[in-house]
């Protein structure tokens, strides 16, 4: 079931900064408290293969994101100790260092049990009349954008061998702002000063008849 629409559960989670300083993370706080909006993004696992060229992706883009008042959180199930090792693995070995952005460590998987994105499958069993999990117990690639309320504007999930694309969250960002600022709402492939319009029929028309 979808979350959009919905606040951001108000659970604080373990995570670590990249100087190795242990924190607690309260996503729906990050973004009410300090009004602003939080980008958090969940990722399978530390030491992998898509995952640390998304990690770099965000850290590379995370000036647009601070110009946006938008924090940049990443996720796993990983302790603190494997985010810490890999957070002092260099590039050329398949590390992180150079990402300056907290990384949530949900080993209880509490939060990521909540938000339903962890890979788990269910099976019913006739034997002992049970529902049975199975499954890796990691996350797909989930990404959350929270406004400034705490409420959750956009969700999506890729499978776990698809990396993501960090400009469209930029531009989904942009989009939020300015429906936000202007009470226009965007079209499809709206971009920053493109024309944007009136939630009417009439003005969906003129919009139409000229794009």
């Amino acid at each position: 079931m979808s979350l959009v629409g919905k606040k951001f559960p108000n659970l604080s989670v373990d995570a670590i900064s990249f100087l190795g300083d242990n924190l607690k993370i309260n996503v729906f706080e990050e973004a009410t408290k300090n009004n602003q909006k939080v980008l958090l993004f969940w990722y399978p696992k530390d030491f992998t293969f898509v995952c640390p060229t998304e990690l770099h992706a965000f850290q590379n883009a995370l000036e647009e994101f601070e110009k946006r008042n938008t924090k940049v959180i990443g996720a796993s199930c990983d302790t603190n100790e494997v985010h810490f090792a890999w957070l002092n693995t260099s590039k050329k070995d398949g590390g992180i260092e150079g990402v300056t952005y907290p990384l949530i460590a949900d080993t209880t998987r509490n939060l990521s049990s909540l938000l339903g994105i962890l890979d788990i499958e269910e099976e019913y069993n006739e034997e002992v009349d049970e529902v049975l999990l199975s499954g890796s117990n990691v996350t797909f690639r989930a990404t959350y954008l929270i406004d400034e309320e705490g409420k959750i504007f956009h969700e999506s999930v890729n499978d776990m061998p698809l990396g993501r694309n960090v400009n469209e969250y930029l531009r989904l960002i942009d989009a939020y702002t300015h429906v936000q600022t202007k009470g226009e709402v965007c079209p499809a492939n709206w971009e920053e000063g493109k024309e944007a319009m009136t939630a009417d029929r009439l003005s969906t028309a003129a919009y139409l008849s000229q794009n």
